[in-house]
């Protein structure tokens, strides 16, 4: 037998062990009390109950008062009605070649280098890291930045992201027929853009929302923002009771391209891409039915206390005076770090008690025994979690979590082949990735499902789902017309890709 075959024997045994000792016992006593006779009853009850009446009334009474005090002050299900990506217009499809011609014509339109762009070695650079970076020649760029000259305006980065945030919530009332005017929630979640009146009031005008809508809009808390915005949604729907949330998942892209010549605050040119989501939740109990998910955790975990993890993605000016996000070359560490305690929460809550066993029996042991044991045990999280949805920051990104959790390629297909197909969208890529899995057909009812996001500050959040159904494909998918041609194969070396036929989870 081998190793793995033991592990799962030892996986079942003690996951079931209350299953396979209370059985038996039912069976023992099942088989005396079939024995008993109207006598022995008679006995029972006067040799026993009848003189302990004082002792069994109060305890009845607290049992049943307990149950009744527990089921009525519980938090309700938060379940997720539905969500919808936004699917930019093919006009708006961005090839790694075009994608550096926008920054060529970018850097030309600066009016700082008088319509000259004579140094190619940036460009040498951004092409460099475009064709590591795991992005396809599909992602989207915004229509503003694909004219000539290139409009990096305020006006025009209004319109990008409100086409991105209409079209999406379009989709999402078309496919669930909610009136806007029963949203009674709204969280808006867009980093970098932040105009006046905000994005929340942008929604509620154009959908006519009703006015005592509780709205909030959030900002500079970077690509893990969405998991927040659905963290804020949940204590508010625990609050409110028999309402819809409504959570928009947004960044813009026109009003935050860096045209400088600092590398460090170039690479996030070659990462960002057009899209968002839109996110519709209910605590209302008859929408269970109707419903994908049920929302079983939130762990959110902040390490800006520490400086180097407060400094590590910052926005500022460069020497030049223009404004981009720099990555400090710490960025590994603290996110590495990061993510280590927020799985340190997260474990104890979704892990088995097999896995909690062994990891105990191994720190333990580390603290005796410290020359003998170098590392604590990893968790096996495949035996708590069906299916992962890795923040699609970057393909380093994917790449260390992969390795971090003990993953196999499978698990993290969906993350790579959204970087790949739509780019780093920023706190929405984790729904592109969702939307993924749904769309391969392989969400089954009872699976969990894991979202965990990376963001400036810094931030590691987790969401865990469980689904409520077989869940099929929304309509109007993200990935409705090329899911057939994913997973792909990215050579690391040359940039190109080579597409795999994977549709079953193997």
């Amino acid at each position: 037998m081998t190793s793995i075959n033991v592990k799962l024997l030892y996986h079942y045994v003690i996951t079931n062990l209350f299953n396979l000792c209370f059985f038996p016992l039912t069976a023992i006593v099942a088989g005396k009390a079939y024995r008993l006779t109207i006598d022995d009853l008679h006995h029972l009850y006067y040799s026993y109950l009848q003189h302990n009446l004082i002792t069994i009334a109060p305890l009845f009474a607290f049992t049943v008062f307990g149950s009744v005090l527990y089921i009525a002050t519980r938090p309700k299900p938060v379940y997720l009605v539905e969500y919808s990506c936004y699917l930019p217009p093919t006009h708006c499809r961005s090839s790694i070649s075009k994608v550096m011609d926008i920054f060529y014509q970018v850097r030309k339109a600066d009016p700082s280098r008088n319509g000259t762009c004579d140094d190619s070695s940036w460009l040498d650079f951004l092409r460099k890291i475009q064709e590591r970076s795991g992005l396809g020649d599909e992602t989207h760029g915004p229509e503003g930045l694909l004219q000539v000259p290139p409009r990096k305006t305020f006006a025009a980065a209004r319109e990008e992201t409100e086409q991105v945030i209409i079209g999406a919530l379009e989709n999402l009332f078309k496919n669930t027929n909610v009136n806007p005017k029963d949203i009674g929630i709204l969280v808006v979640n867009s980093s970098m853009f932040n105009p006046t009146p905000s994005l929340s009031a942008m929604v509620v005008n154009t959908f006519k929302l009703r006015s005592n809508v509780r709205s909030f809009n959030l900002g500079g808390m970077g690509c893990s923002a969405g998991v927040i915005a659905i963290d804020l949604a949940k204590d508010l729907l625990h609050v409110h009771k028999n309402t819809y949330a409504l959570v928009v998942s947004t960044e813009n892209i026109t009003y935050n391209i860096y045209a400088g010549d600092n590398r460090s605050m170039m690479v996030s040119n070659c990462l960002f891409r057009v899209g968002g989501a839109a996110i519709l939740l209910s605590n209302k109990p008859r929408d269970r039915r109707r419903s994908k998910y049920e929302l079983v955790h939130t762990v959110r975990t902040h390490t800006g206390a520490d400086d180097k993890s407060f400094r590590c993605v910052q926005q500022g000016d460069d020497e030049n005076g223009k404004t981009g996000v720099s990555l400090s070359k710490d960025i590994t560490d603290v996110a590495g770090r990061t993510v280590k305690k927020n799985i340190a929460t997260l474990g104890p809550l979704i892990l088995p008690l097999s896995e909690k066993l062994l990891f105990f029996v191994t720190f333990m042991g580390k603290k005796l025994f410290k020359d003998k044991i170098k590392h604590y045990y990893v968790p096996d999280f495949k035996l708590a979690i069906d299916h992962f949805c890795i923040h699609a920051g970057g393909k380093a990104v994917i790449d260390v979590l992969e390795k971090n959790l003990g993953l196999a390629p499978i698990d993290v297909e969906a993350s790579r082949s959204t970087l790949h197909r739509f780019g780093n969208t920023s706190s929405s890529s984790i729904w592109y990735e969702l939307a993924y899995i749904e769309a391969k057909g392989r969400m089954k009812k009872g699976n969990k499902v894991w979202q965990i996001a990376l963001g400036s500050g810094f931030k590691c959040n987790s969401a865990v789902w469980v689904a409520l159904n077989n869940v099929k494909a929304s309509t109007n998918s993200p990935w409705e017309h090329c899911i057939d041609r994913y997973p792909v194969k990215i050579d690391s070396d040359s940039g190109k890709s080579e597409t795999r036929a994977q549709n079953g989870r193997s």
